[in-house]
Order: C-alpha cells, then sequence, then structure tokens
C-alpha cells in the first residue's frame, strides 16, 4: 500500500523504543473525564509506521448514514482478545499500559483496534466508544499514534466546538480515562494542511469498543 509519511526530524532512528509511562501527565476535563499525554512515547515510530502501513491486513468498510451507505473514511483493522499484534513492540505497549494502569483500571487492555488515515481528507466524527461498557461505566482507551500528527479533538457531549485539541502523530500516547467515553466526544477531524498518512493503534480493556 503506498503512502506518504512526513518523518520527525525529532526522531531519527530505527531502534523501537518505549520511554516509561512515568512522563505521563494529566489533564482533567471536567465531569470525571481526565486524558493523560506522554509526547514521544515510541522512539523508532517512523519504522513502525512503514511496517504496519505495509504488512497489516487493512480493510475498507461502507456503513448506513441516515438515508444512504457511505465509505468509513479511513481504513480499518481489529485484533481481538488473545490474537497476535502486528508487531512485538505493539505487544510490550500493551503490557506496559496494563501494567502501569492496573490499579487504576482494575483490569488489562486486552485488544488493539488500528485506524490508517491515508491523508487529510480521511477522519472519524464525533463519537464517544459507548457501544460497550463505556455507555455505562468509567473505563479507558489508549491510543498510540503513528505517523504525520493529526489533531484529535475533544468536546463535551452534547455539541460545539472542539474544547481541546492534541496533534498526535510520531509515536505520542494519548490515554482517554475515567467518564471520558460517555460525558465527552471525541473526533479526528478532516485537514487541508496535511497531506500525509497516520495509523492510531487504540488499546481497550474487554467490552469497550
Amino acid at each position: 500500500m503506498a503512502t506518504h509519511l512526513q518523518g520527525s526530524l525529532f526522531d531519527q532512528t530505527d531502534d523501537l523504543r518505549l520511554a516509561p509511562l512515568t512522563g505521563l501527565r494529566r489533564t482533567p476535563l471536567g465531569s470525571g473525564a481526565w486524558v493523560d499525554l506522554l509526547p514521544g512515547w515510541l522512539g523508532g515510530a517512523d519504522t513502525l509506521f512503514e511496517q504496519l502501513a505495509t504488512d497489516v491486513p487493512w480493510h475498507a468498510e461502507r456503513r448506513r448514514m441516515y438515508d444512504r451507505t457511505v465509505d468509513v473514511p479511513r481504513l480499518l483493522a481489529y485484533y481481538r482478545a488473545g490474537e497476535p499484534l502486528p508487531h512485538p513492540v505493539l505487544a510490550e505497549a500493551r503490557e506496559a499500559l496494563s501494567a502501569h494502569y492496573a490499579a487504576e483500571l482494575g483490569e488489562p487492555f486486552v485488544t488493539a483496534g488500528l485506524c490508517h488515515y491515508r491523508d487529510g481528507r480521511d477522519s472519524v466524527a464525533w463519537h464517544g466508544d459507548r457501544t460497550g461498557r463505556g455507555a455505562r461505566e468509567d473505563t479507558m482507551v489508549a491510543i498510540l499514534s503513528l505517523g504525520t500528527p493529526r489533531d484529535l479533538a475533544l468536546r463535551p457531549d452534547g455539541g460545539g466546538a472542539a474544547a481541546h485539541r492534541f496533534p498526535l502523530g510520531h509515536g505520542d500516547l494519548i490515554v482517554m480515562g475515567g467518564s471520558c467515553q460517555r460525558t465527552w466526544e471525541h473526533a479526528i477531524p478532516k485537514s487541508g494542511r496535511t497531506s500525509g498518512a497516520r495509523i492510531s493503534v487504540q488499546f481497550r480493556p474487554r467490552g469497550v469498543n
């Protein structure tokens, strides 16, 4: 699959290496929601991007929207609990997150969903991960971003403009926790400022989607 990656000037190594999670910084959002952020968690992230872009069995989806069926504006892949992940460093990342948040979350991260944003026209609309337990329970969703940075926007549930924007790419980590999935919404808006590609890896506990 041909992709255009805008490489990082600050991550010029092929050595895949996770930084300690002690560098996470928490931002309270209100209503019991918060996000933790760790820029550059994965060193060598551009190398991993190239491998995943080539090796992951990406697929396109079509979904019913109102009175018509439309293309989902990104490519997708999903790894259920117990399925091997497409690169060993992703299993290492999931284990590190499970260990770090064990006391607060009370359960491990077990699944991995991948999204491939091929350029600035690919996006994901405002939503919360509420088709599972996130609709009624506090939980966490951890996202490792690879490739060209794109804004992850957040706003309180109910609409309105984005209250926060986090530009994520090149190995950055964000964790949405507490009530975030049911009291806030997040999105990756379309962007006319970038033509580069991004891959996000979303780690979730069982039953959260």
